[in-house]
C-alpha cells in the first residue's frame, strides 16, 4: 500500500471527493482517505505522481508520506494548526464582543452608546459592517477553502459556512443601502445580520478548535509509541564506548545498555544478565529475564544488570517501528461499516445547499419577508455538519487500535479490527497456542522400593549432556526441584532410543520402553500406568541404574496457564471454540478436554487446515489463531487470522492481528475490544445522522407551526461547532474501557453445534488457468468447479492464474475439472 499525506481537507465531503478522484486513476484498485490523520492509502500499480496529480486536480494537495523531509512532523503540524486557530479565535472574540454590544446589546436590551451614535443608525450599521468584515478577514480560510471547493465542483463544509456567513453579510450590506433612502432606518436595523455573519465564523472556529484538540488525543497512543525510543545509544567503536544518535546504529554494531536505560535498537545479548521491562511492546508489566543469546527490542527498559548486545534490526525494521506502522496502517484503512456514511457524505453538501434554496423559496412563497426567508436558509447551511459523519468511524478506529497496541494487540487494518468482533468461531492451533510449545515433565512413576529423589537425580545426571528437547524438559524439572546434579562419565547417545552413562561406578540408561526392556523387564503395574499416560499423548522416558528399573518420567507439551480461562471468555461471548491440530487423536482429545474447547479436530495435515477453515466459514465468521508455518494458509483463509507473537515470522506476516504477549487471553480481549469499537462507531454514526435529520428540518422552520420552534443562524452555527466535538469525545470514552474484564460480555446469536460434516481430509488440487482477467472470471471459474459433485469448494485468483480446488477423499477427477473450466472459455495449462 502506498501512503500519502493530503492537505486542504476540511470535512467528509472533501474526503469523498479525494477518494473519488484517486479511484479514477488507472491502476488504482482501492483508495482509503482518513480525515482524522489527513492521510491516504492507495493500493494498485498506479504511479505516485499520477495519484498526486489527481488529488491536485480535485482541489487539494498531496505528497508521498515522509517524502518531504523539510516538512514538520504531523504532531508539530497539528500543534501549529491548533496555535493558529487559537489566535484566530481570540482575535475574533475581541472584535465580536463590541459587535454584539452594538447589535443585540443596544438594539434588543437598550445598552447605552456614546452620544455620537444617538439616533445615528447609519453610524451604528457602519461599525457593525467594519467589525464583521475584519472578523471575516481573520477567518478567511473558510471562504478560500469553501469557494475553491465550489470552483472544483466539490463543495464542502467550509462552503456551507462561507455561504451562510457571506449571504448574511451581503444581505446586511444591501439593507444598509436601503437605510440611506428610507425614513424607517430604525426598523431596518432589525434586518441587519452582521452579528450572525461574524458569530457563525467564530462559533465554527470554536468547534474546529475543540475538534482539533480532541482529535489530537485520539493519536496519543501512537505518539506515545513514537516517543519510546531513546535518542542516543552507547556503542563500541575501536575499543572505546562512544555515544551516538540511535538513528546512526547499524546492524552488527555492539551497544551497551546500563540499568535504567532504554534499549535503542533490536538486538541479541552477547554478555550480561538483566531483567528487561517489555511493557511498552507487549503490555506485560512483569520484567523478563535476559541473558546471553536472548533477544532484546527497542524501547524496552533495562532494569537491573548491564547488557552488552549486538544490533540485529535498526531503524524502520525494529519491532517498535513495525508496531507503529501497523497502528498507523490500521488508522489509514477504512472499516466496512464506514461505507454508508461515505456514500452520504459524498452527496451531503450539494443536498444541503439544495435544501437551503428550497427553504428560501418556500418561505418567500408563503408570504414571508426576504430577511426572514434568508434567516431560515442560512440556518440550514450552518447547522448541517458532514464532519461528524466523516469522523464517526476513523476516530473510533484510531482510539481502538491505539488501545490494542498499548496492550500488545496489533490490528493490521480497520477491516480486521471490525471483523474480529463479528467472529462466531475461534479456531485454535494446539502447539504453541493453547500449549506452551515446549515439553515439560508432567508425571513421575517409580518402581517398587525406589525413591522419587533417586529417579530424579539419575535422570538429570544422564540428560545433562544431551541437547534433545525432552532432555531439556528433565533438566528444567530438576532445576525447579533444586536438585544438585552429579557428573557422569562415559556419556553415550543411543541413536533413536536414549542415552547411557556411568554414575557412581554403575552403568545407567535413559531410553524408551523398547530399549529398556532389552535389559530390564517392565512390571505389569508400571506398564498399565504407562499406557494410560501414553493415551493422553505423553512421551515416557524410562531410567535404569545397573540392573534396577528406577521408573519413568512422562513429558508433554503443557497447557498455558491462562488458556482455559481465555477459552471460557471466548465461549462467554458466544464463540464456538475449535481446536485444530495435526497431533494424534488421543493427545488432542486430552488437551482439548483440559482446555475446555467445544470441538477437537485432530490428525489434520498442514494442507488440510485451510480446508477445515473454509468449511467452517460456511457456518459463520471464523477467527483463526496460530503460530506455526503450517498455520499460515489457514490464517490467510480465515475471516480474521491472529498470530501468536512468539510464533514464526511467516505466521505473523500472514495474520490480520498479532498477539504480542503470546497469550490466548489477548484473543478474547481482541474480540472484546473490537465489539467495543464497533458499538462506539454505531453510536457515533447514530449521533451524526440523527443530528442532521433533526437539525436541518428545525433550521428550515418545519416545527414553527407545530411547536413554535425557531432556530436563529448563530445557534445553528453553535450546534454545528459542537457536533464533531461530541463524536470525537464519544470515541475517547473507549480509553476508559477495560478490555480484559469479561463481566459485561454479551453472547452473539447461537450457531448450530452440528459440525460433524467438517472433513479434515479433503484433497487439495491446484489448476493453472490461462484467460482469467478479472473478478468476474474468478467467480465464473469457481462456480463451474463447485458445480461438480466431487468438489467441496474452489477458490480462483486471476492475479496468480490459479484455482485451488478441495476434493472429497482421495479422488482426483482432473479431466472433469479441466472440462468444467474450459467449457467456460478458459484454458487449463497444468495442475499440481
Amino acid at each position: 500500500m502506498q501512503q500519502f499525506d493530503v492537505t486542504g481537507m476540511s470535512c467528509a465531503a472533501c474526503q469523498a471527493r479525494v477518494e473519488k478522484a484517486v479511484s479514477g486513476v488507472e491502476g488504482v484498485t482501492s483508495c482509503s482517505v482518513n480525515l482524522l490523520t489527513n492521510s491516504m492509502g492507495v493500493e494498485g500499480s498506479a504511479d505516485s505522481s499520477a495519484i498526486i496529480e489527481a488529488v491536485k486536480k480535485a482541489g487539494y494537495g498531496a505528497c508521498v508520506k515522509g517524502e518531504n523531509a523539510a516538512r514538520s512532523s504531523s504532531e508539530d503540524s497539528a500543534a501549529g494548526e491548533i496555535g493558529v486557530m487559537k489566535k484566530r479565535l481570540v482575535s475574533s472574540l475581541c472584535l465580536l464582543l463590541p459587535l454584539m454590544y452594538f447589535s443585540m446589546g443596544h438594539m434588543m436590551w437598550g445598552f447605552p452608546l456614546p452620544e455620537f451614535f444617538d439616533m445615528n443608525h447609519m453610524a451604528m450599521a457602519l461599525v457593525q459592517l467594519l467589525l464583521s468584515a475584519v472578523i471575516m478577514v481573520i477567518n478567511q480560510k473558510f471562504f478560500i477553502s469553501g469557494f475553491k471547493g465550489l470552483i472544483h465542483r466539490s463543495p464542502n463544509m467550509d462552503t456551507l459556512v462561507a455561504m451562510g456567513s457571506g449571504i448574511s453579510f451581503l444581505w446586511s450590506v444591501g439593507v444598509m443601502f436601503m437605510m440611506t433612502r428610507s425614513e424607517n432606518a430604525h426598523e431596518l436595523m432589525h434586518q441587519l445580520y452582521f452579528e450572525s455573519a461574524a458569530m457563525i465564523l467564530t462559533l465554527i472556529t470554536v468547534g474546529k478548535l475543540l475538534e482539533a484538540v480532541s482529535k489530537g488525543r485520539t493519536t496519543d497512543a501512537l505518539k506515545g509509541l513514537m516517543d519510546l525510543s531513546p535518542d542516543t545509544a552507547v556503542v563500541e567503536r575501536e575499543g572505546a564506548q562512544v555515544t551516538i544518535s540511535a538513528q546512526e546504529v547499524r546492524v552488527g554494531d555492539v551497544f551497551i545498555v546500563r540499568p535504567g536505560e532504554s534499549i535503542p535498537v533490536d538486538g541479541v545479548v552477547i554478555q550480561g544478565e538483566s531483567a528487561v521491562n517489555e511493557a511498552a511492546l507487549t503490555g506485560e508489566s512483569i520484567p523478563v529475564e535476559k541473558q546471553a543469546g536472548d533477544t532484546v527490542c527497542a524501547a524496552t527498559i533495562n532494569q537491573t544488570g548491564s547488557l552488552r548486545c549486538q544490533a540485529t534490526r535498526v531503524g524502520a525494521d525494529t519491532a517498535l517501528s513495525l508496531i507503529i506502522k501497523m497502528v498507523s496502517d490500521a488508522s489509514a484503512t477504512k472499516a466496512p461499516i464506514a461505507k454508508t456514511a461515505d456514500k452520504v457524505a459524498g452527496i451531503f453538501v450539494p443536498a444541503v445547499i439544495a435544501i437551503a434554496a428550497v427553504t428560501l423559496i418556500i418561505w418567500l412563497a408563503v408570504g414571508q419577508t426576504v430577511g426572514y426567508a434568508l434567516a431560515r436558509a442560512i440556518s440550514v447551511l450552518v447547522i448541517s455538519c458532514p464532519c461528524a459523519l466523516g469522523l464517526a468511524t476513523p476516530v473510533a478506529i484510531m482510539v481502538g487500535s491505539g488501545m490494542g497496541a498499548k496492550n500488545g494487540i496489533l490490528f493490521k487494518t480497520a477491516v480486521s479490527l471490525e471483523q474480529t468482533g463479528r467472529s462466531q468461531f475461534a479456531v485454535l492451533d494446539k502447539t504453541g497456542t493453547i500449549t506452551e510449545g515446549r515439553p515439560a515433565v508432567t508425571d513421575i512413576i517409580t518402581a517398587n522400593g525406589v525413591q522419587e529423589q533417586e529417579l530424579l537425580i539419575t535422570a538429570a545426571a544422564l540428560e545433562q549432556n544431551s541437547e534433545h528437547p525432552l532432555a531439556r524438559a528433565v533438566m528444567a524439572y530438576a532445576e525447579e526441584k533444586g536438585l544438585t546434579v552429579p557428573q557422569v562419565t562415559g556419556f553415550e547417545s543411543l541413536t533413536g532410543s536414549g542415552v547411557r552413562a556411568v554414575l557412581d561406578n554403575v552403568s545407567c540408561m535413559g531410553a524408551n520402553a523398547r530399549s529398556v526392556q532389552q535389559h530390564t523387564p517392565l512390571p505389569d503395574e508400571l506398564s498399565e500406568k504407562a499406557k494410560a499416560l501414553e493415551g493422553q499423548g505423553k512421551t515416557l522416558l524410562w531410567f535404569t541404574k545397573g540392573d534396577r528399573l528406577l521408573g519413568a518420567m512422562a513429558v508433554s507439551d503443557v497447557i498455558r496457564q491462562d488458556s482455559p480461562d481465555a477459552i471460557r471468555e471466548l465461549q462467554g461471548m458466544g464463540l464456538k471454540v475449535v481446536m485444530l491440530t495435526g497431533d494424534s487423536k488421543g493427545a488432542a482429545e486430552a488437551v482439548g478436554k483440559a482446555a475446555g474447547v467445544d470441538k477437537v479436530i485432530a490428525e489434520v495435515k498442514p494442507q488440510g487446515k485451510e480446508s477445515v477453515i473454509r468449511q467452517l466459514m460456511e457456518h459463520g465468521s471464523v477467527l483463526m489463531i496460530g503460530d506455526g508455518i503450517n498455520d499460515a494458509p489457514a490464517l490467510t483463509r480465515a475471516d480474521v487470522g491472529a498470530a501468536i507473537g512468539a510464533g514464526t515470522d511467516i505466521a505473523v506476516d500472514a495474520a490480520d492481528v498479532v498477539l504480542m504477549k503470546s497469550s490466548l487471553r489477548d484473543a478474547a480481549a481482541a474480540v472484546r475490544l473490537s465489539r467495543m469499537v464497533l458499538r462506539n462507531i454505531k453510536e457515533n454514526l447514530f449521533w451524526a445522522f440523527i443530528y442532521n435529520v433533526i437539525g436541518i428540518p428545525l433550521a428550515a422552520g418545519a416545527f414553527i407551526k407545530l411547536f413554535g420552534w425557531e432556530l436563529q443562524p448563530m445557534f445553528g452555527a453553535a450546534a454545528m461547532s459542537l457536533s464533531s466535538f461530541c463524536v470525537v469525545t464519544n470515541a475517547l470514552r473507549l480509553n476508559l474501557k477495560k478490555i480484559y474484564d469479561p463481566s459485561h460480555d454479551k453472547r452473539v446469536a447461537p450457531l448450530t453445534d452440528d459440525l460433524d460434516d467438517i472433513d479434515p481430509d479433503l484433497t487439495p488440487l491446484t489448476l493453472n488457468i490461462e484467460g482469467m482477467m478479472c473478478h468476474h472470471c474468478e467467480n465464473t471459474v469457481q462456480t463451474a468447479l463447485e458445480s461438480l459433485d466431487e468438489v467441496v469448494s474452489a477458490v480462483a485468483d486471476f492475479n496468480t492464474g490459479k484455482a485451488v480446488v478441495s476434493l472429497k477423499g482421495e479422488s482426483r477427477p482432473v479431466d472433469k475439472l479441466i472440462s468444467a473450466v474450459e467449457a467456460k472459455g478458459y484454458r487449463v495449462i497444468s495442475h499440481e
